[in-house]
């Protein structure tokens, strides 16, 4: 399949265009086929549980704080899912039972299966062990805007607040 990003006059069109970039990328060097090796004991309609594992996967790519939000942020994206050669997205009830059917075998084969897909990826197995890994952790914080997203009130070890300041 030839997958190409550019503009179209037509009206499909997806706020996901990066992922799904990267998901052609994952279906051309098959990086997620070891999700079929976790076999999940229930019944398979209209996807297979890897299918279902896939889903999951991009519903977190996509920002989805739980499954709830899959039907109105990957259901309407049909550009989306024919990269999988999907007709559709399942739906959150579908992809919530799977994960409750999940077993201890089940949940070690996600494990066993996500390891080895982020060994294929991953630059770690060519790092010099020899030599010294580097890791730089700056505990420091750093002050930001009260209308910065998100933005907490916090503690910084000997700094002054200034009068007024708070």
């Amino acid at each position: 399949m030839t997958i190409e990003i550019g503009f179209t006059k037509e009206l499909t069109n997806s706020q996901y265009a990066p992922l799904a970039a990267l998901c052609a990328h994952y279906q051309r060097n098959h990086m997620l086929e070891p999700l079929a090796e976790v076999e999940i004991p229930m019944r398979e309609r209209d996807f297979d549980s890897a299918d279902k594992l896939i889903q999951i996967l991009l519903s977190i790519l996509t920002g989805c704080m739980t499954l709830s939000e899959v039907n109105s942020r990957l259901k309407p994206e049909l550009g989306l899912a024919t990269i999988w050669n999907w007709g559709r997205f399942a739906d959150q009830s579908s992809l919530s039972r799977t994960l409750d059917a999940l077993t201890l075998k089940n949940i070690e084969q996600l494990r066993a299966s996500t390891t080895t897909i982020w060994r294929t990826g991953s630059q770690i197995q060519e790092h010099d062990w020899r030599s010294y890994l580097w890791l730089d952790f700056d505990l420091s914080g750093l002050p930001c805007s009260p209308q910065a997203q998100e933005s907490q009130r916090g503690y910084f070890s000997d700094k002054k607040t200034p009068l007024g300041g708070s």
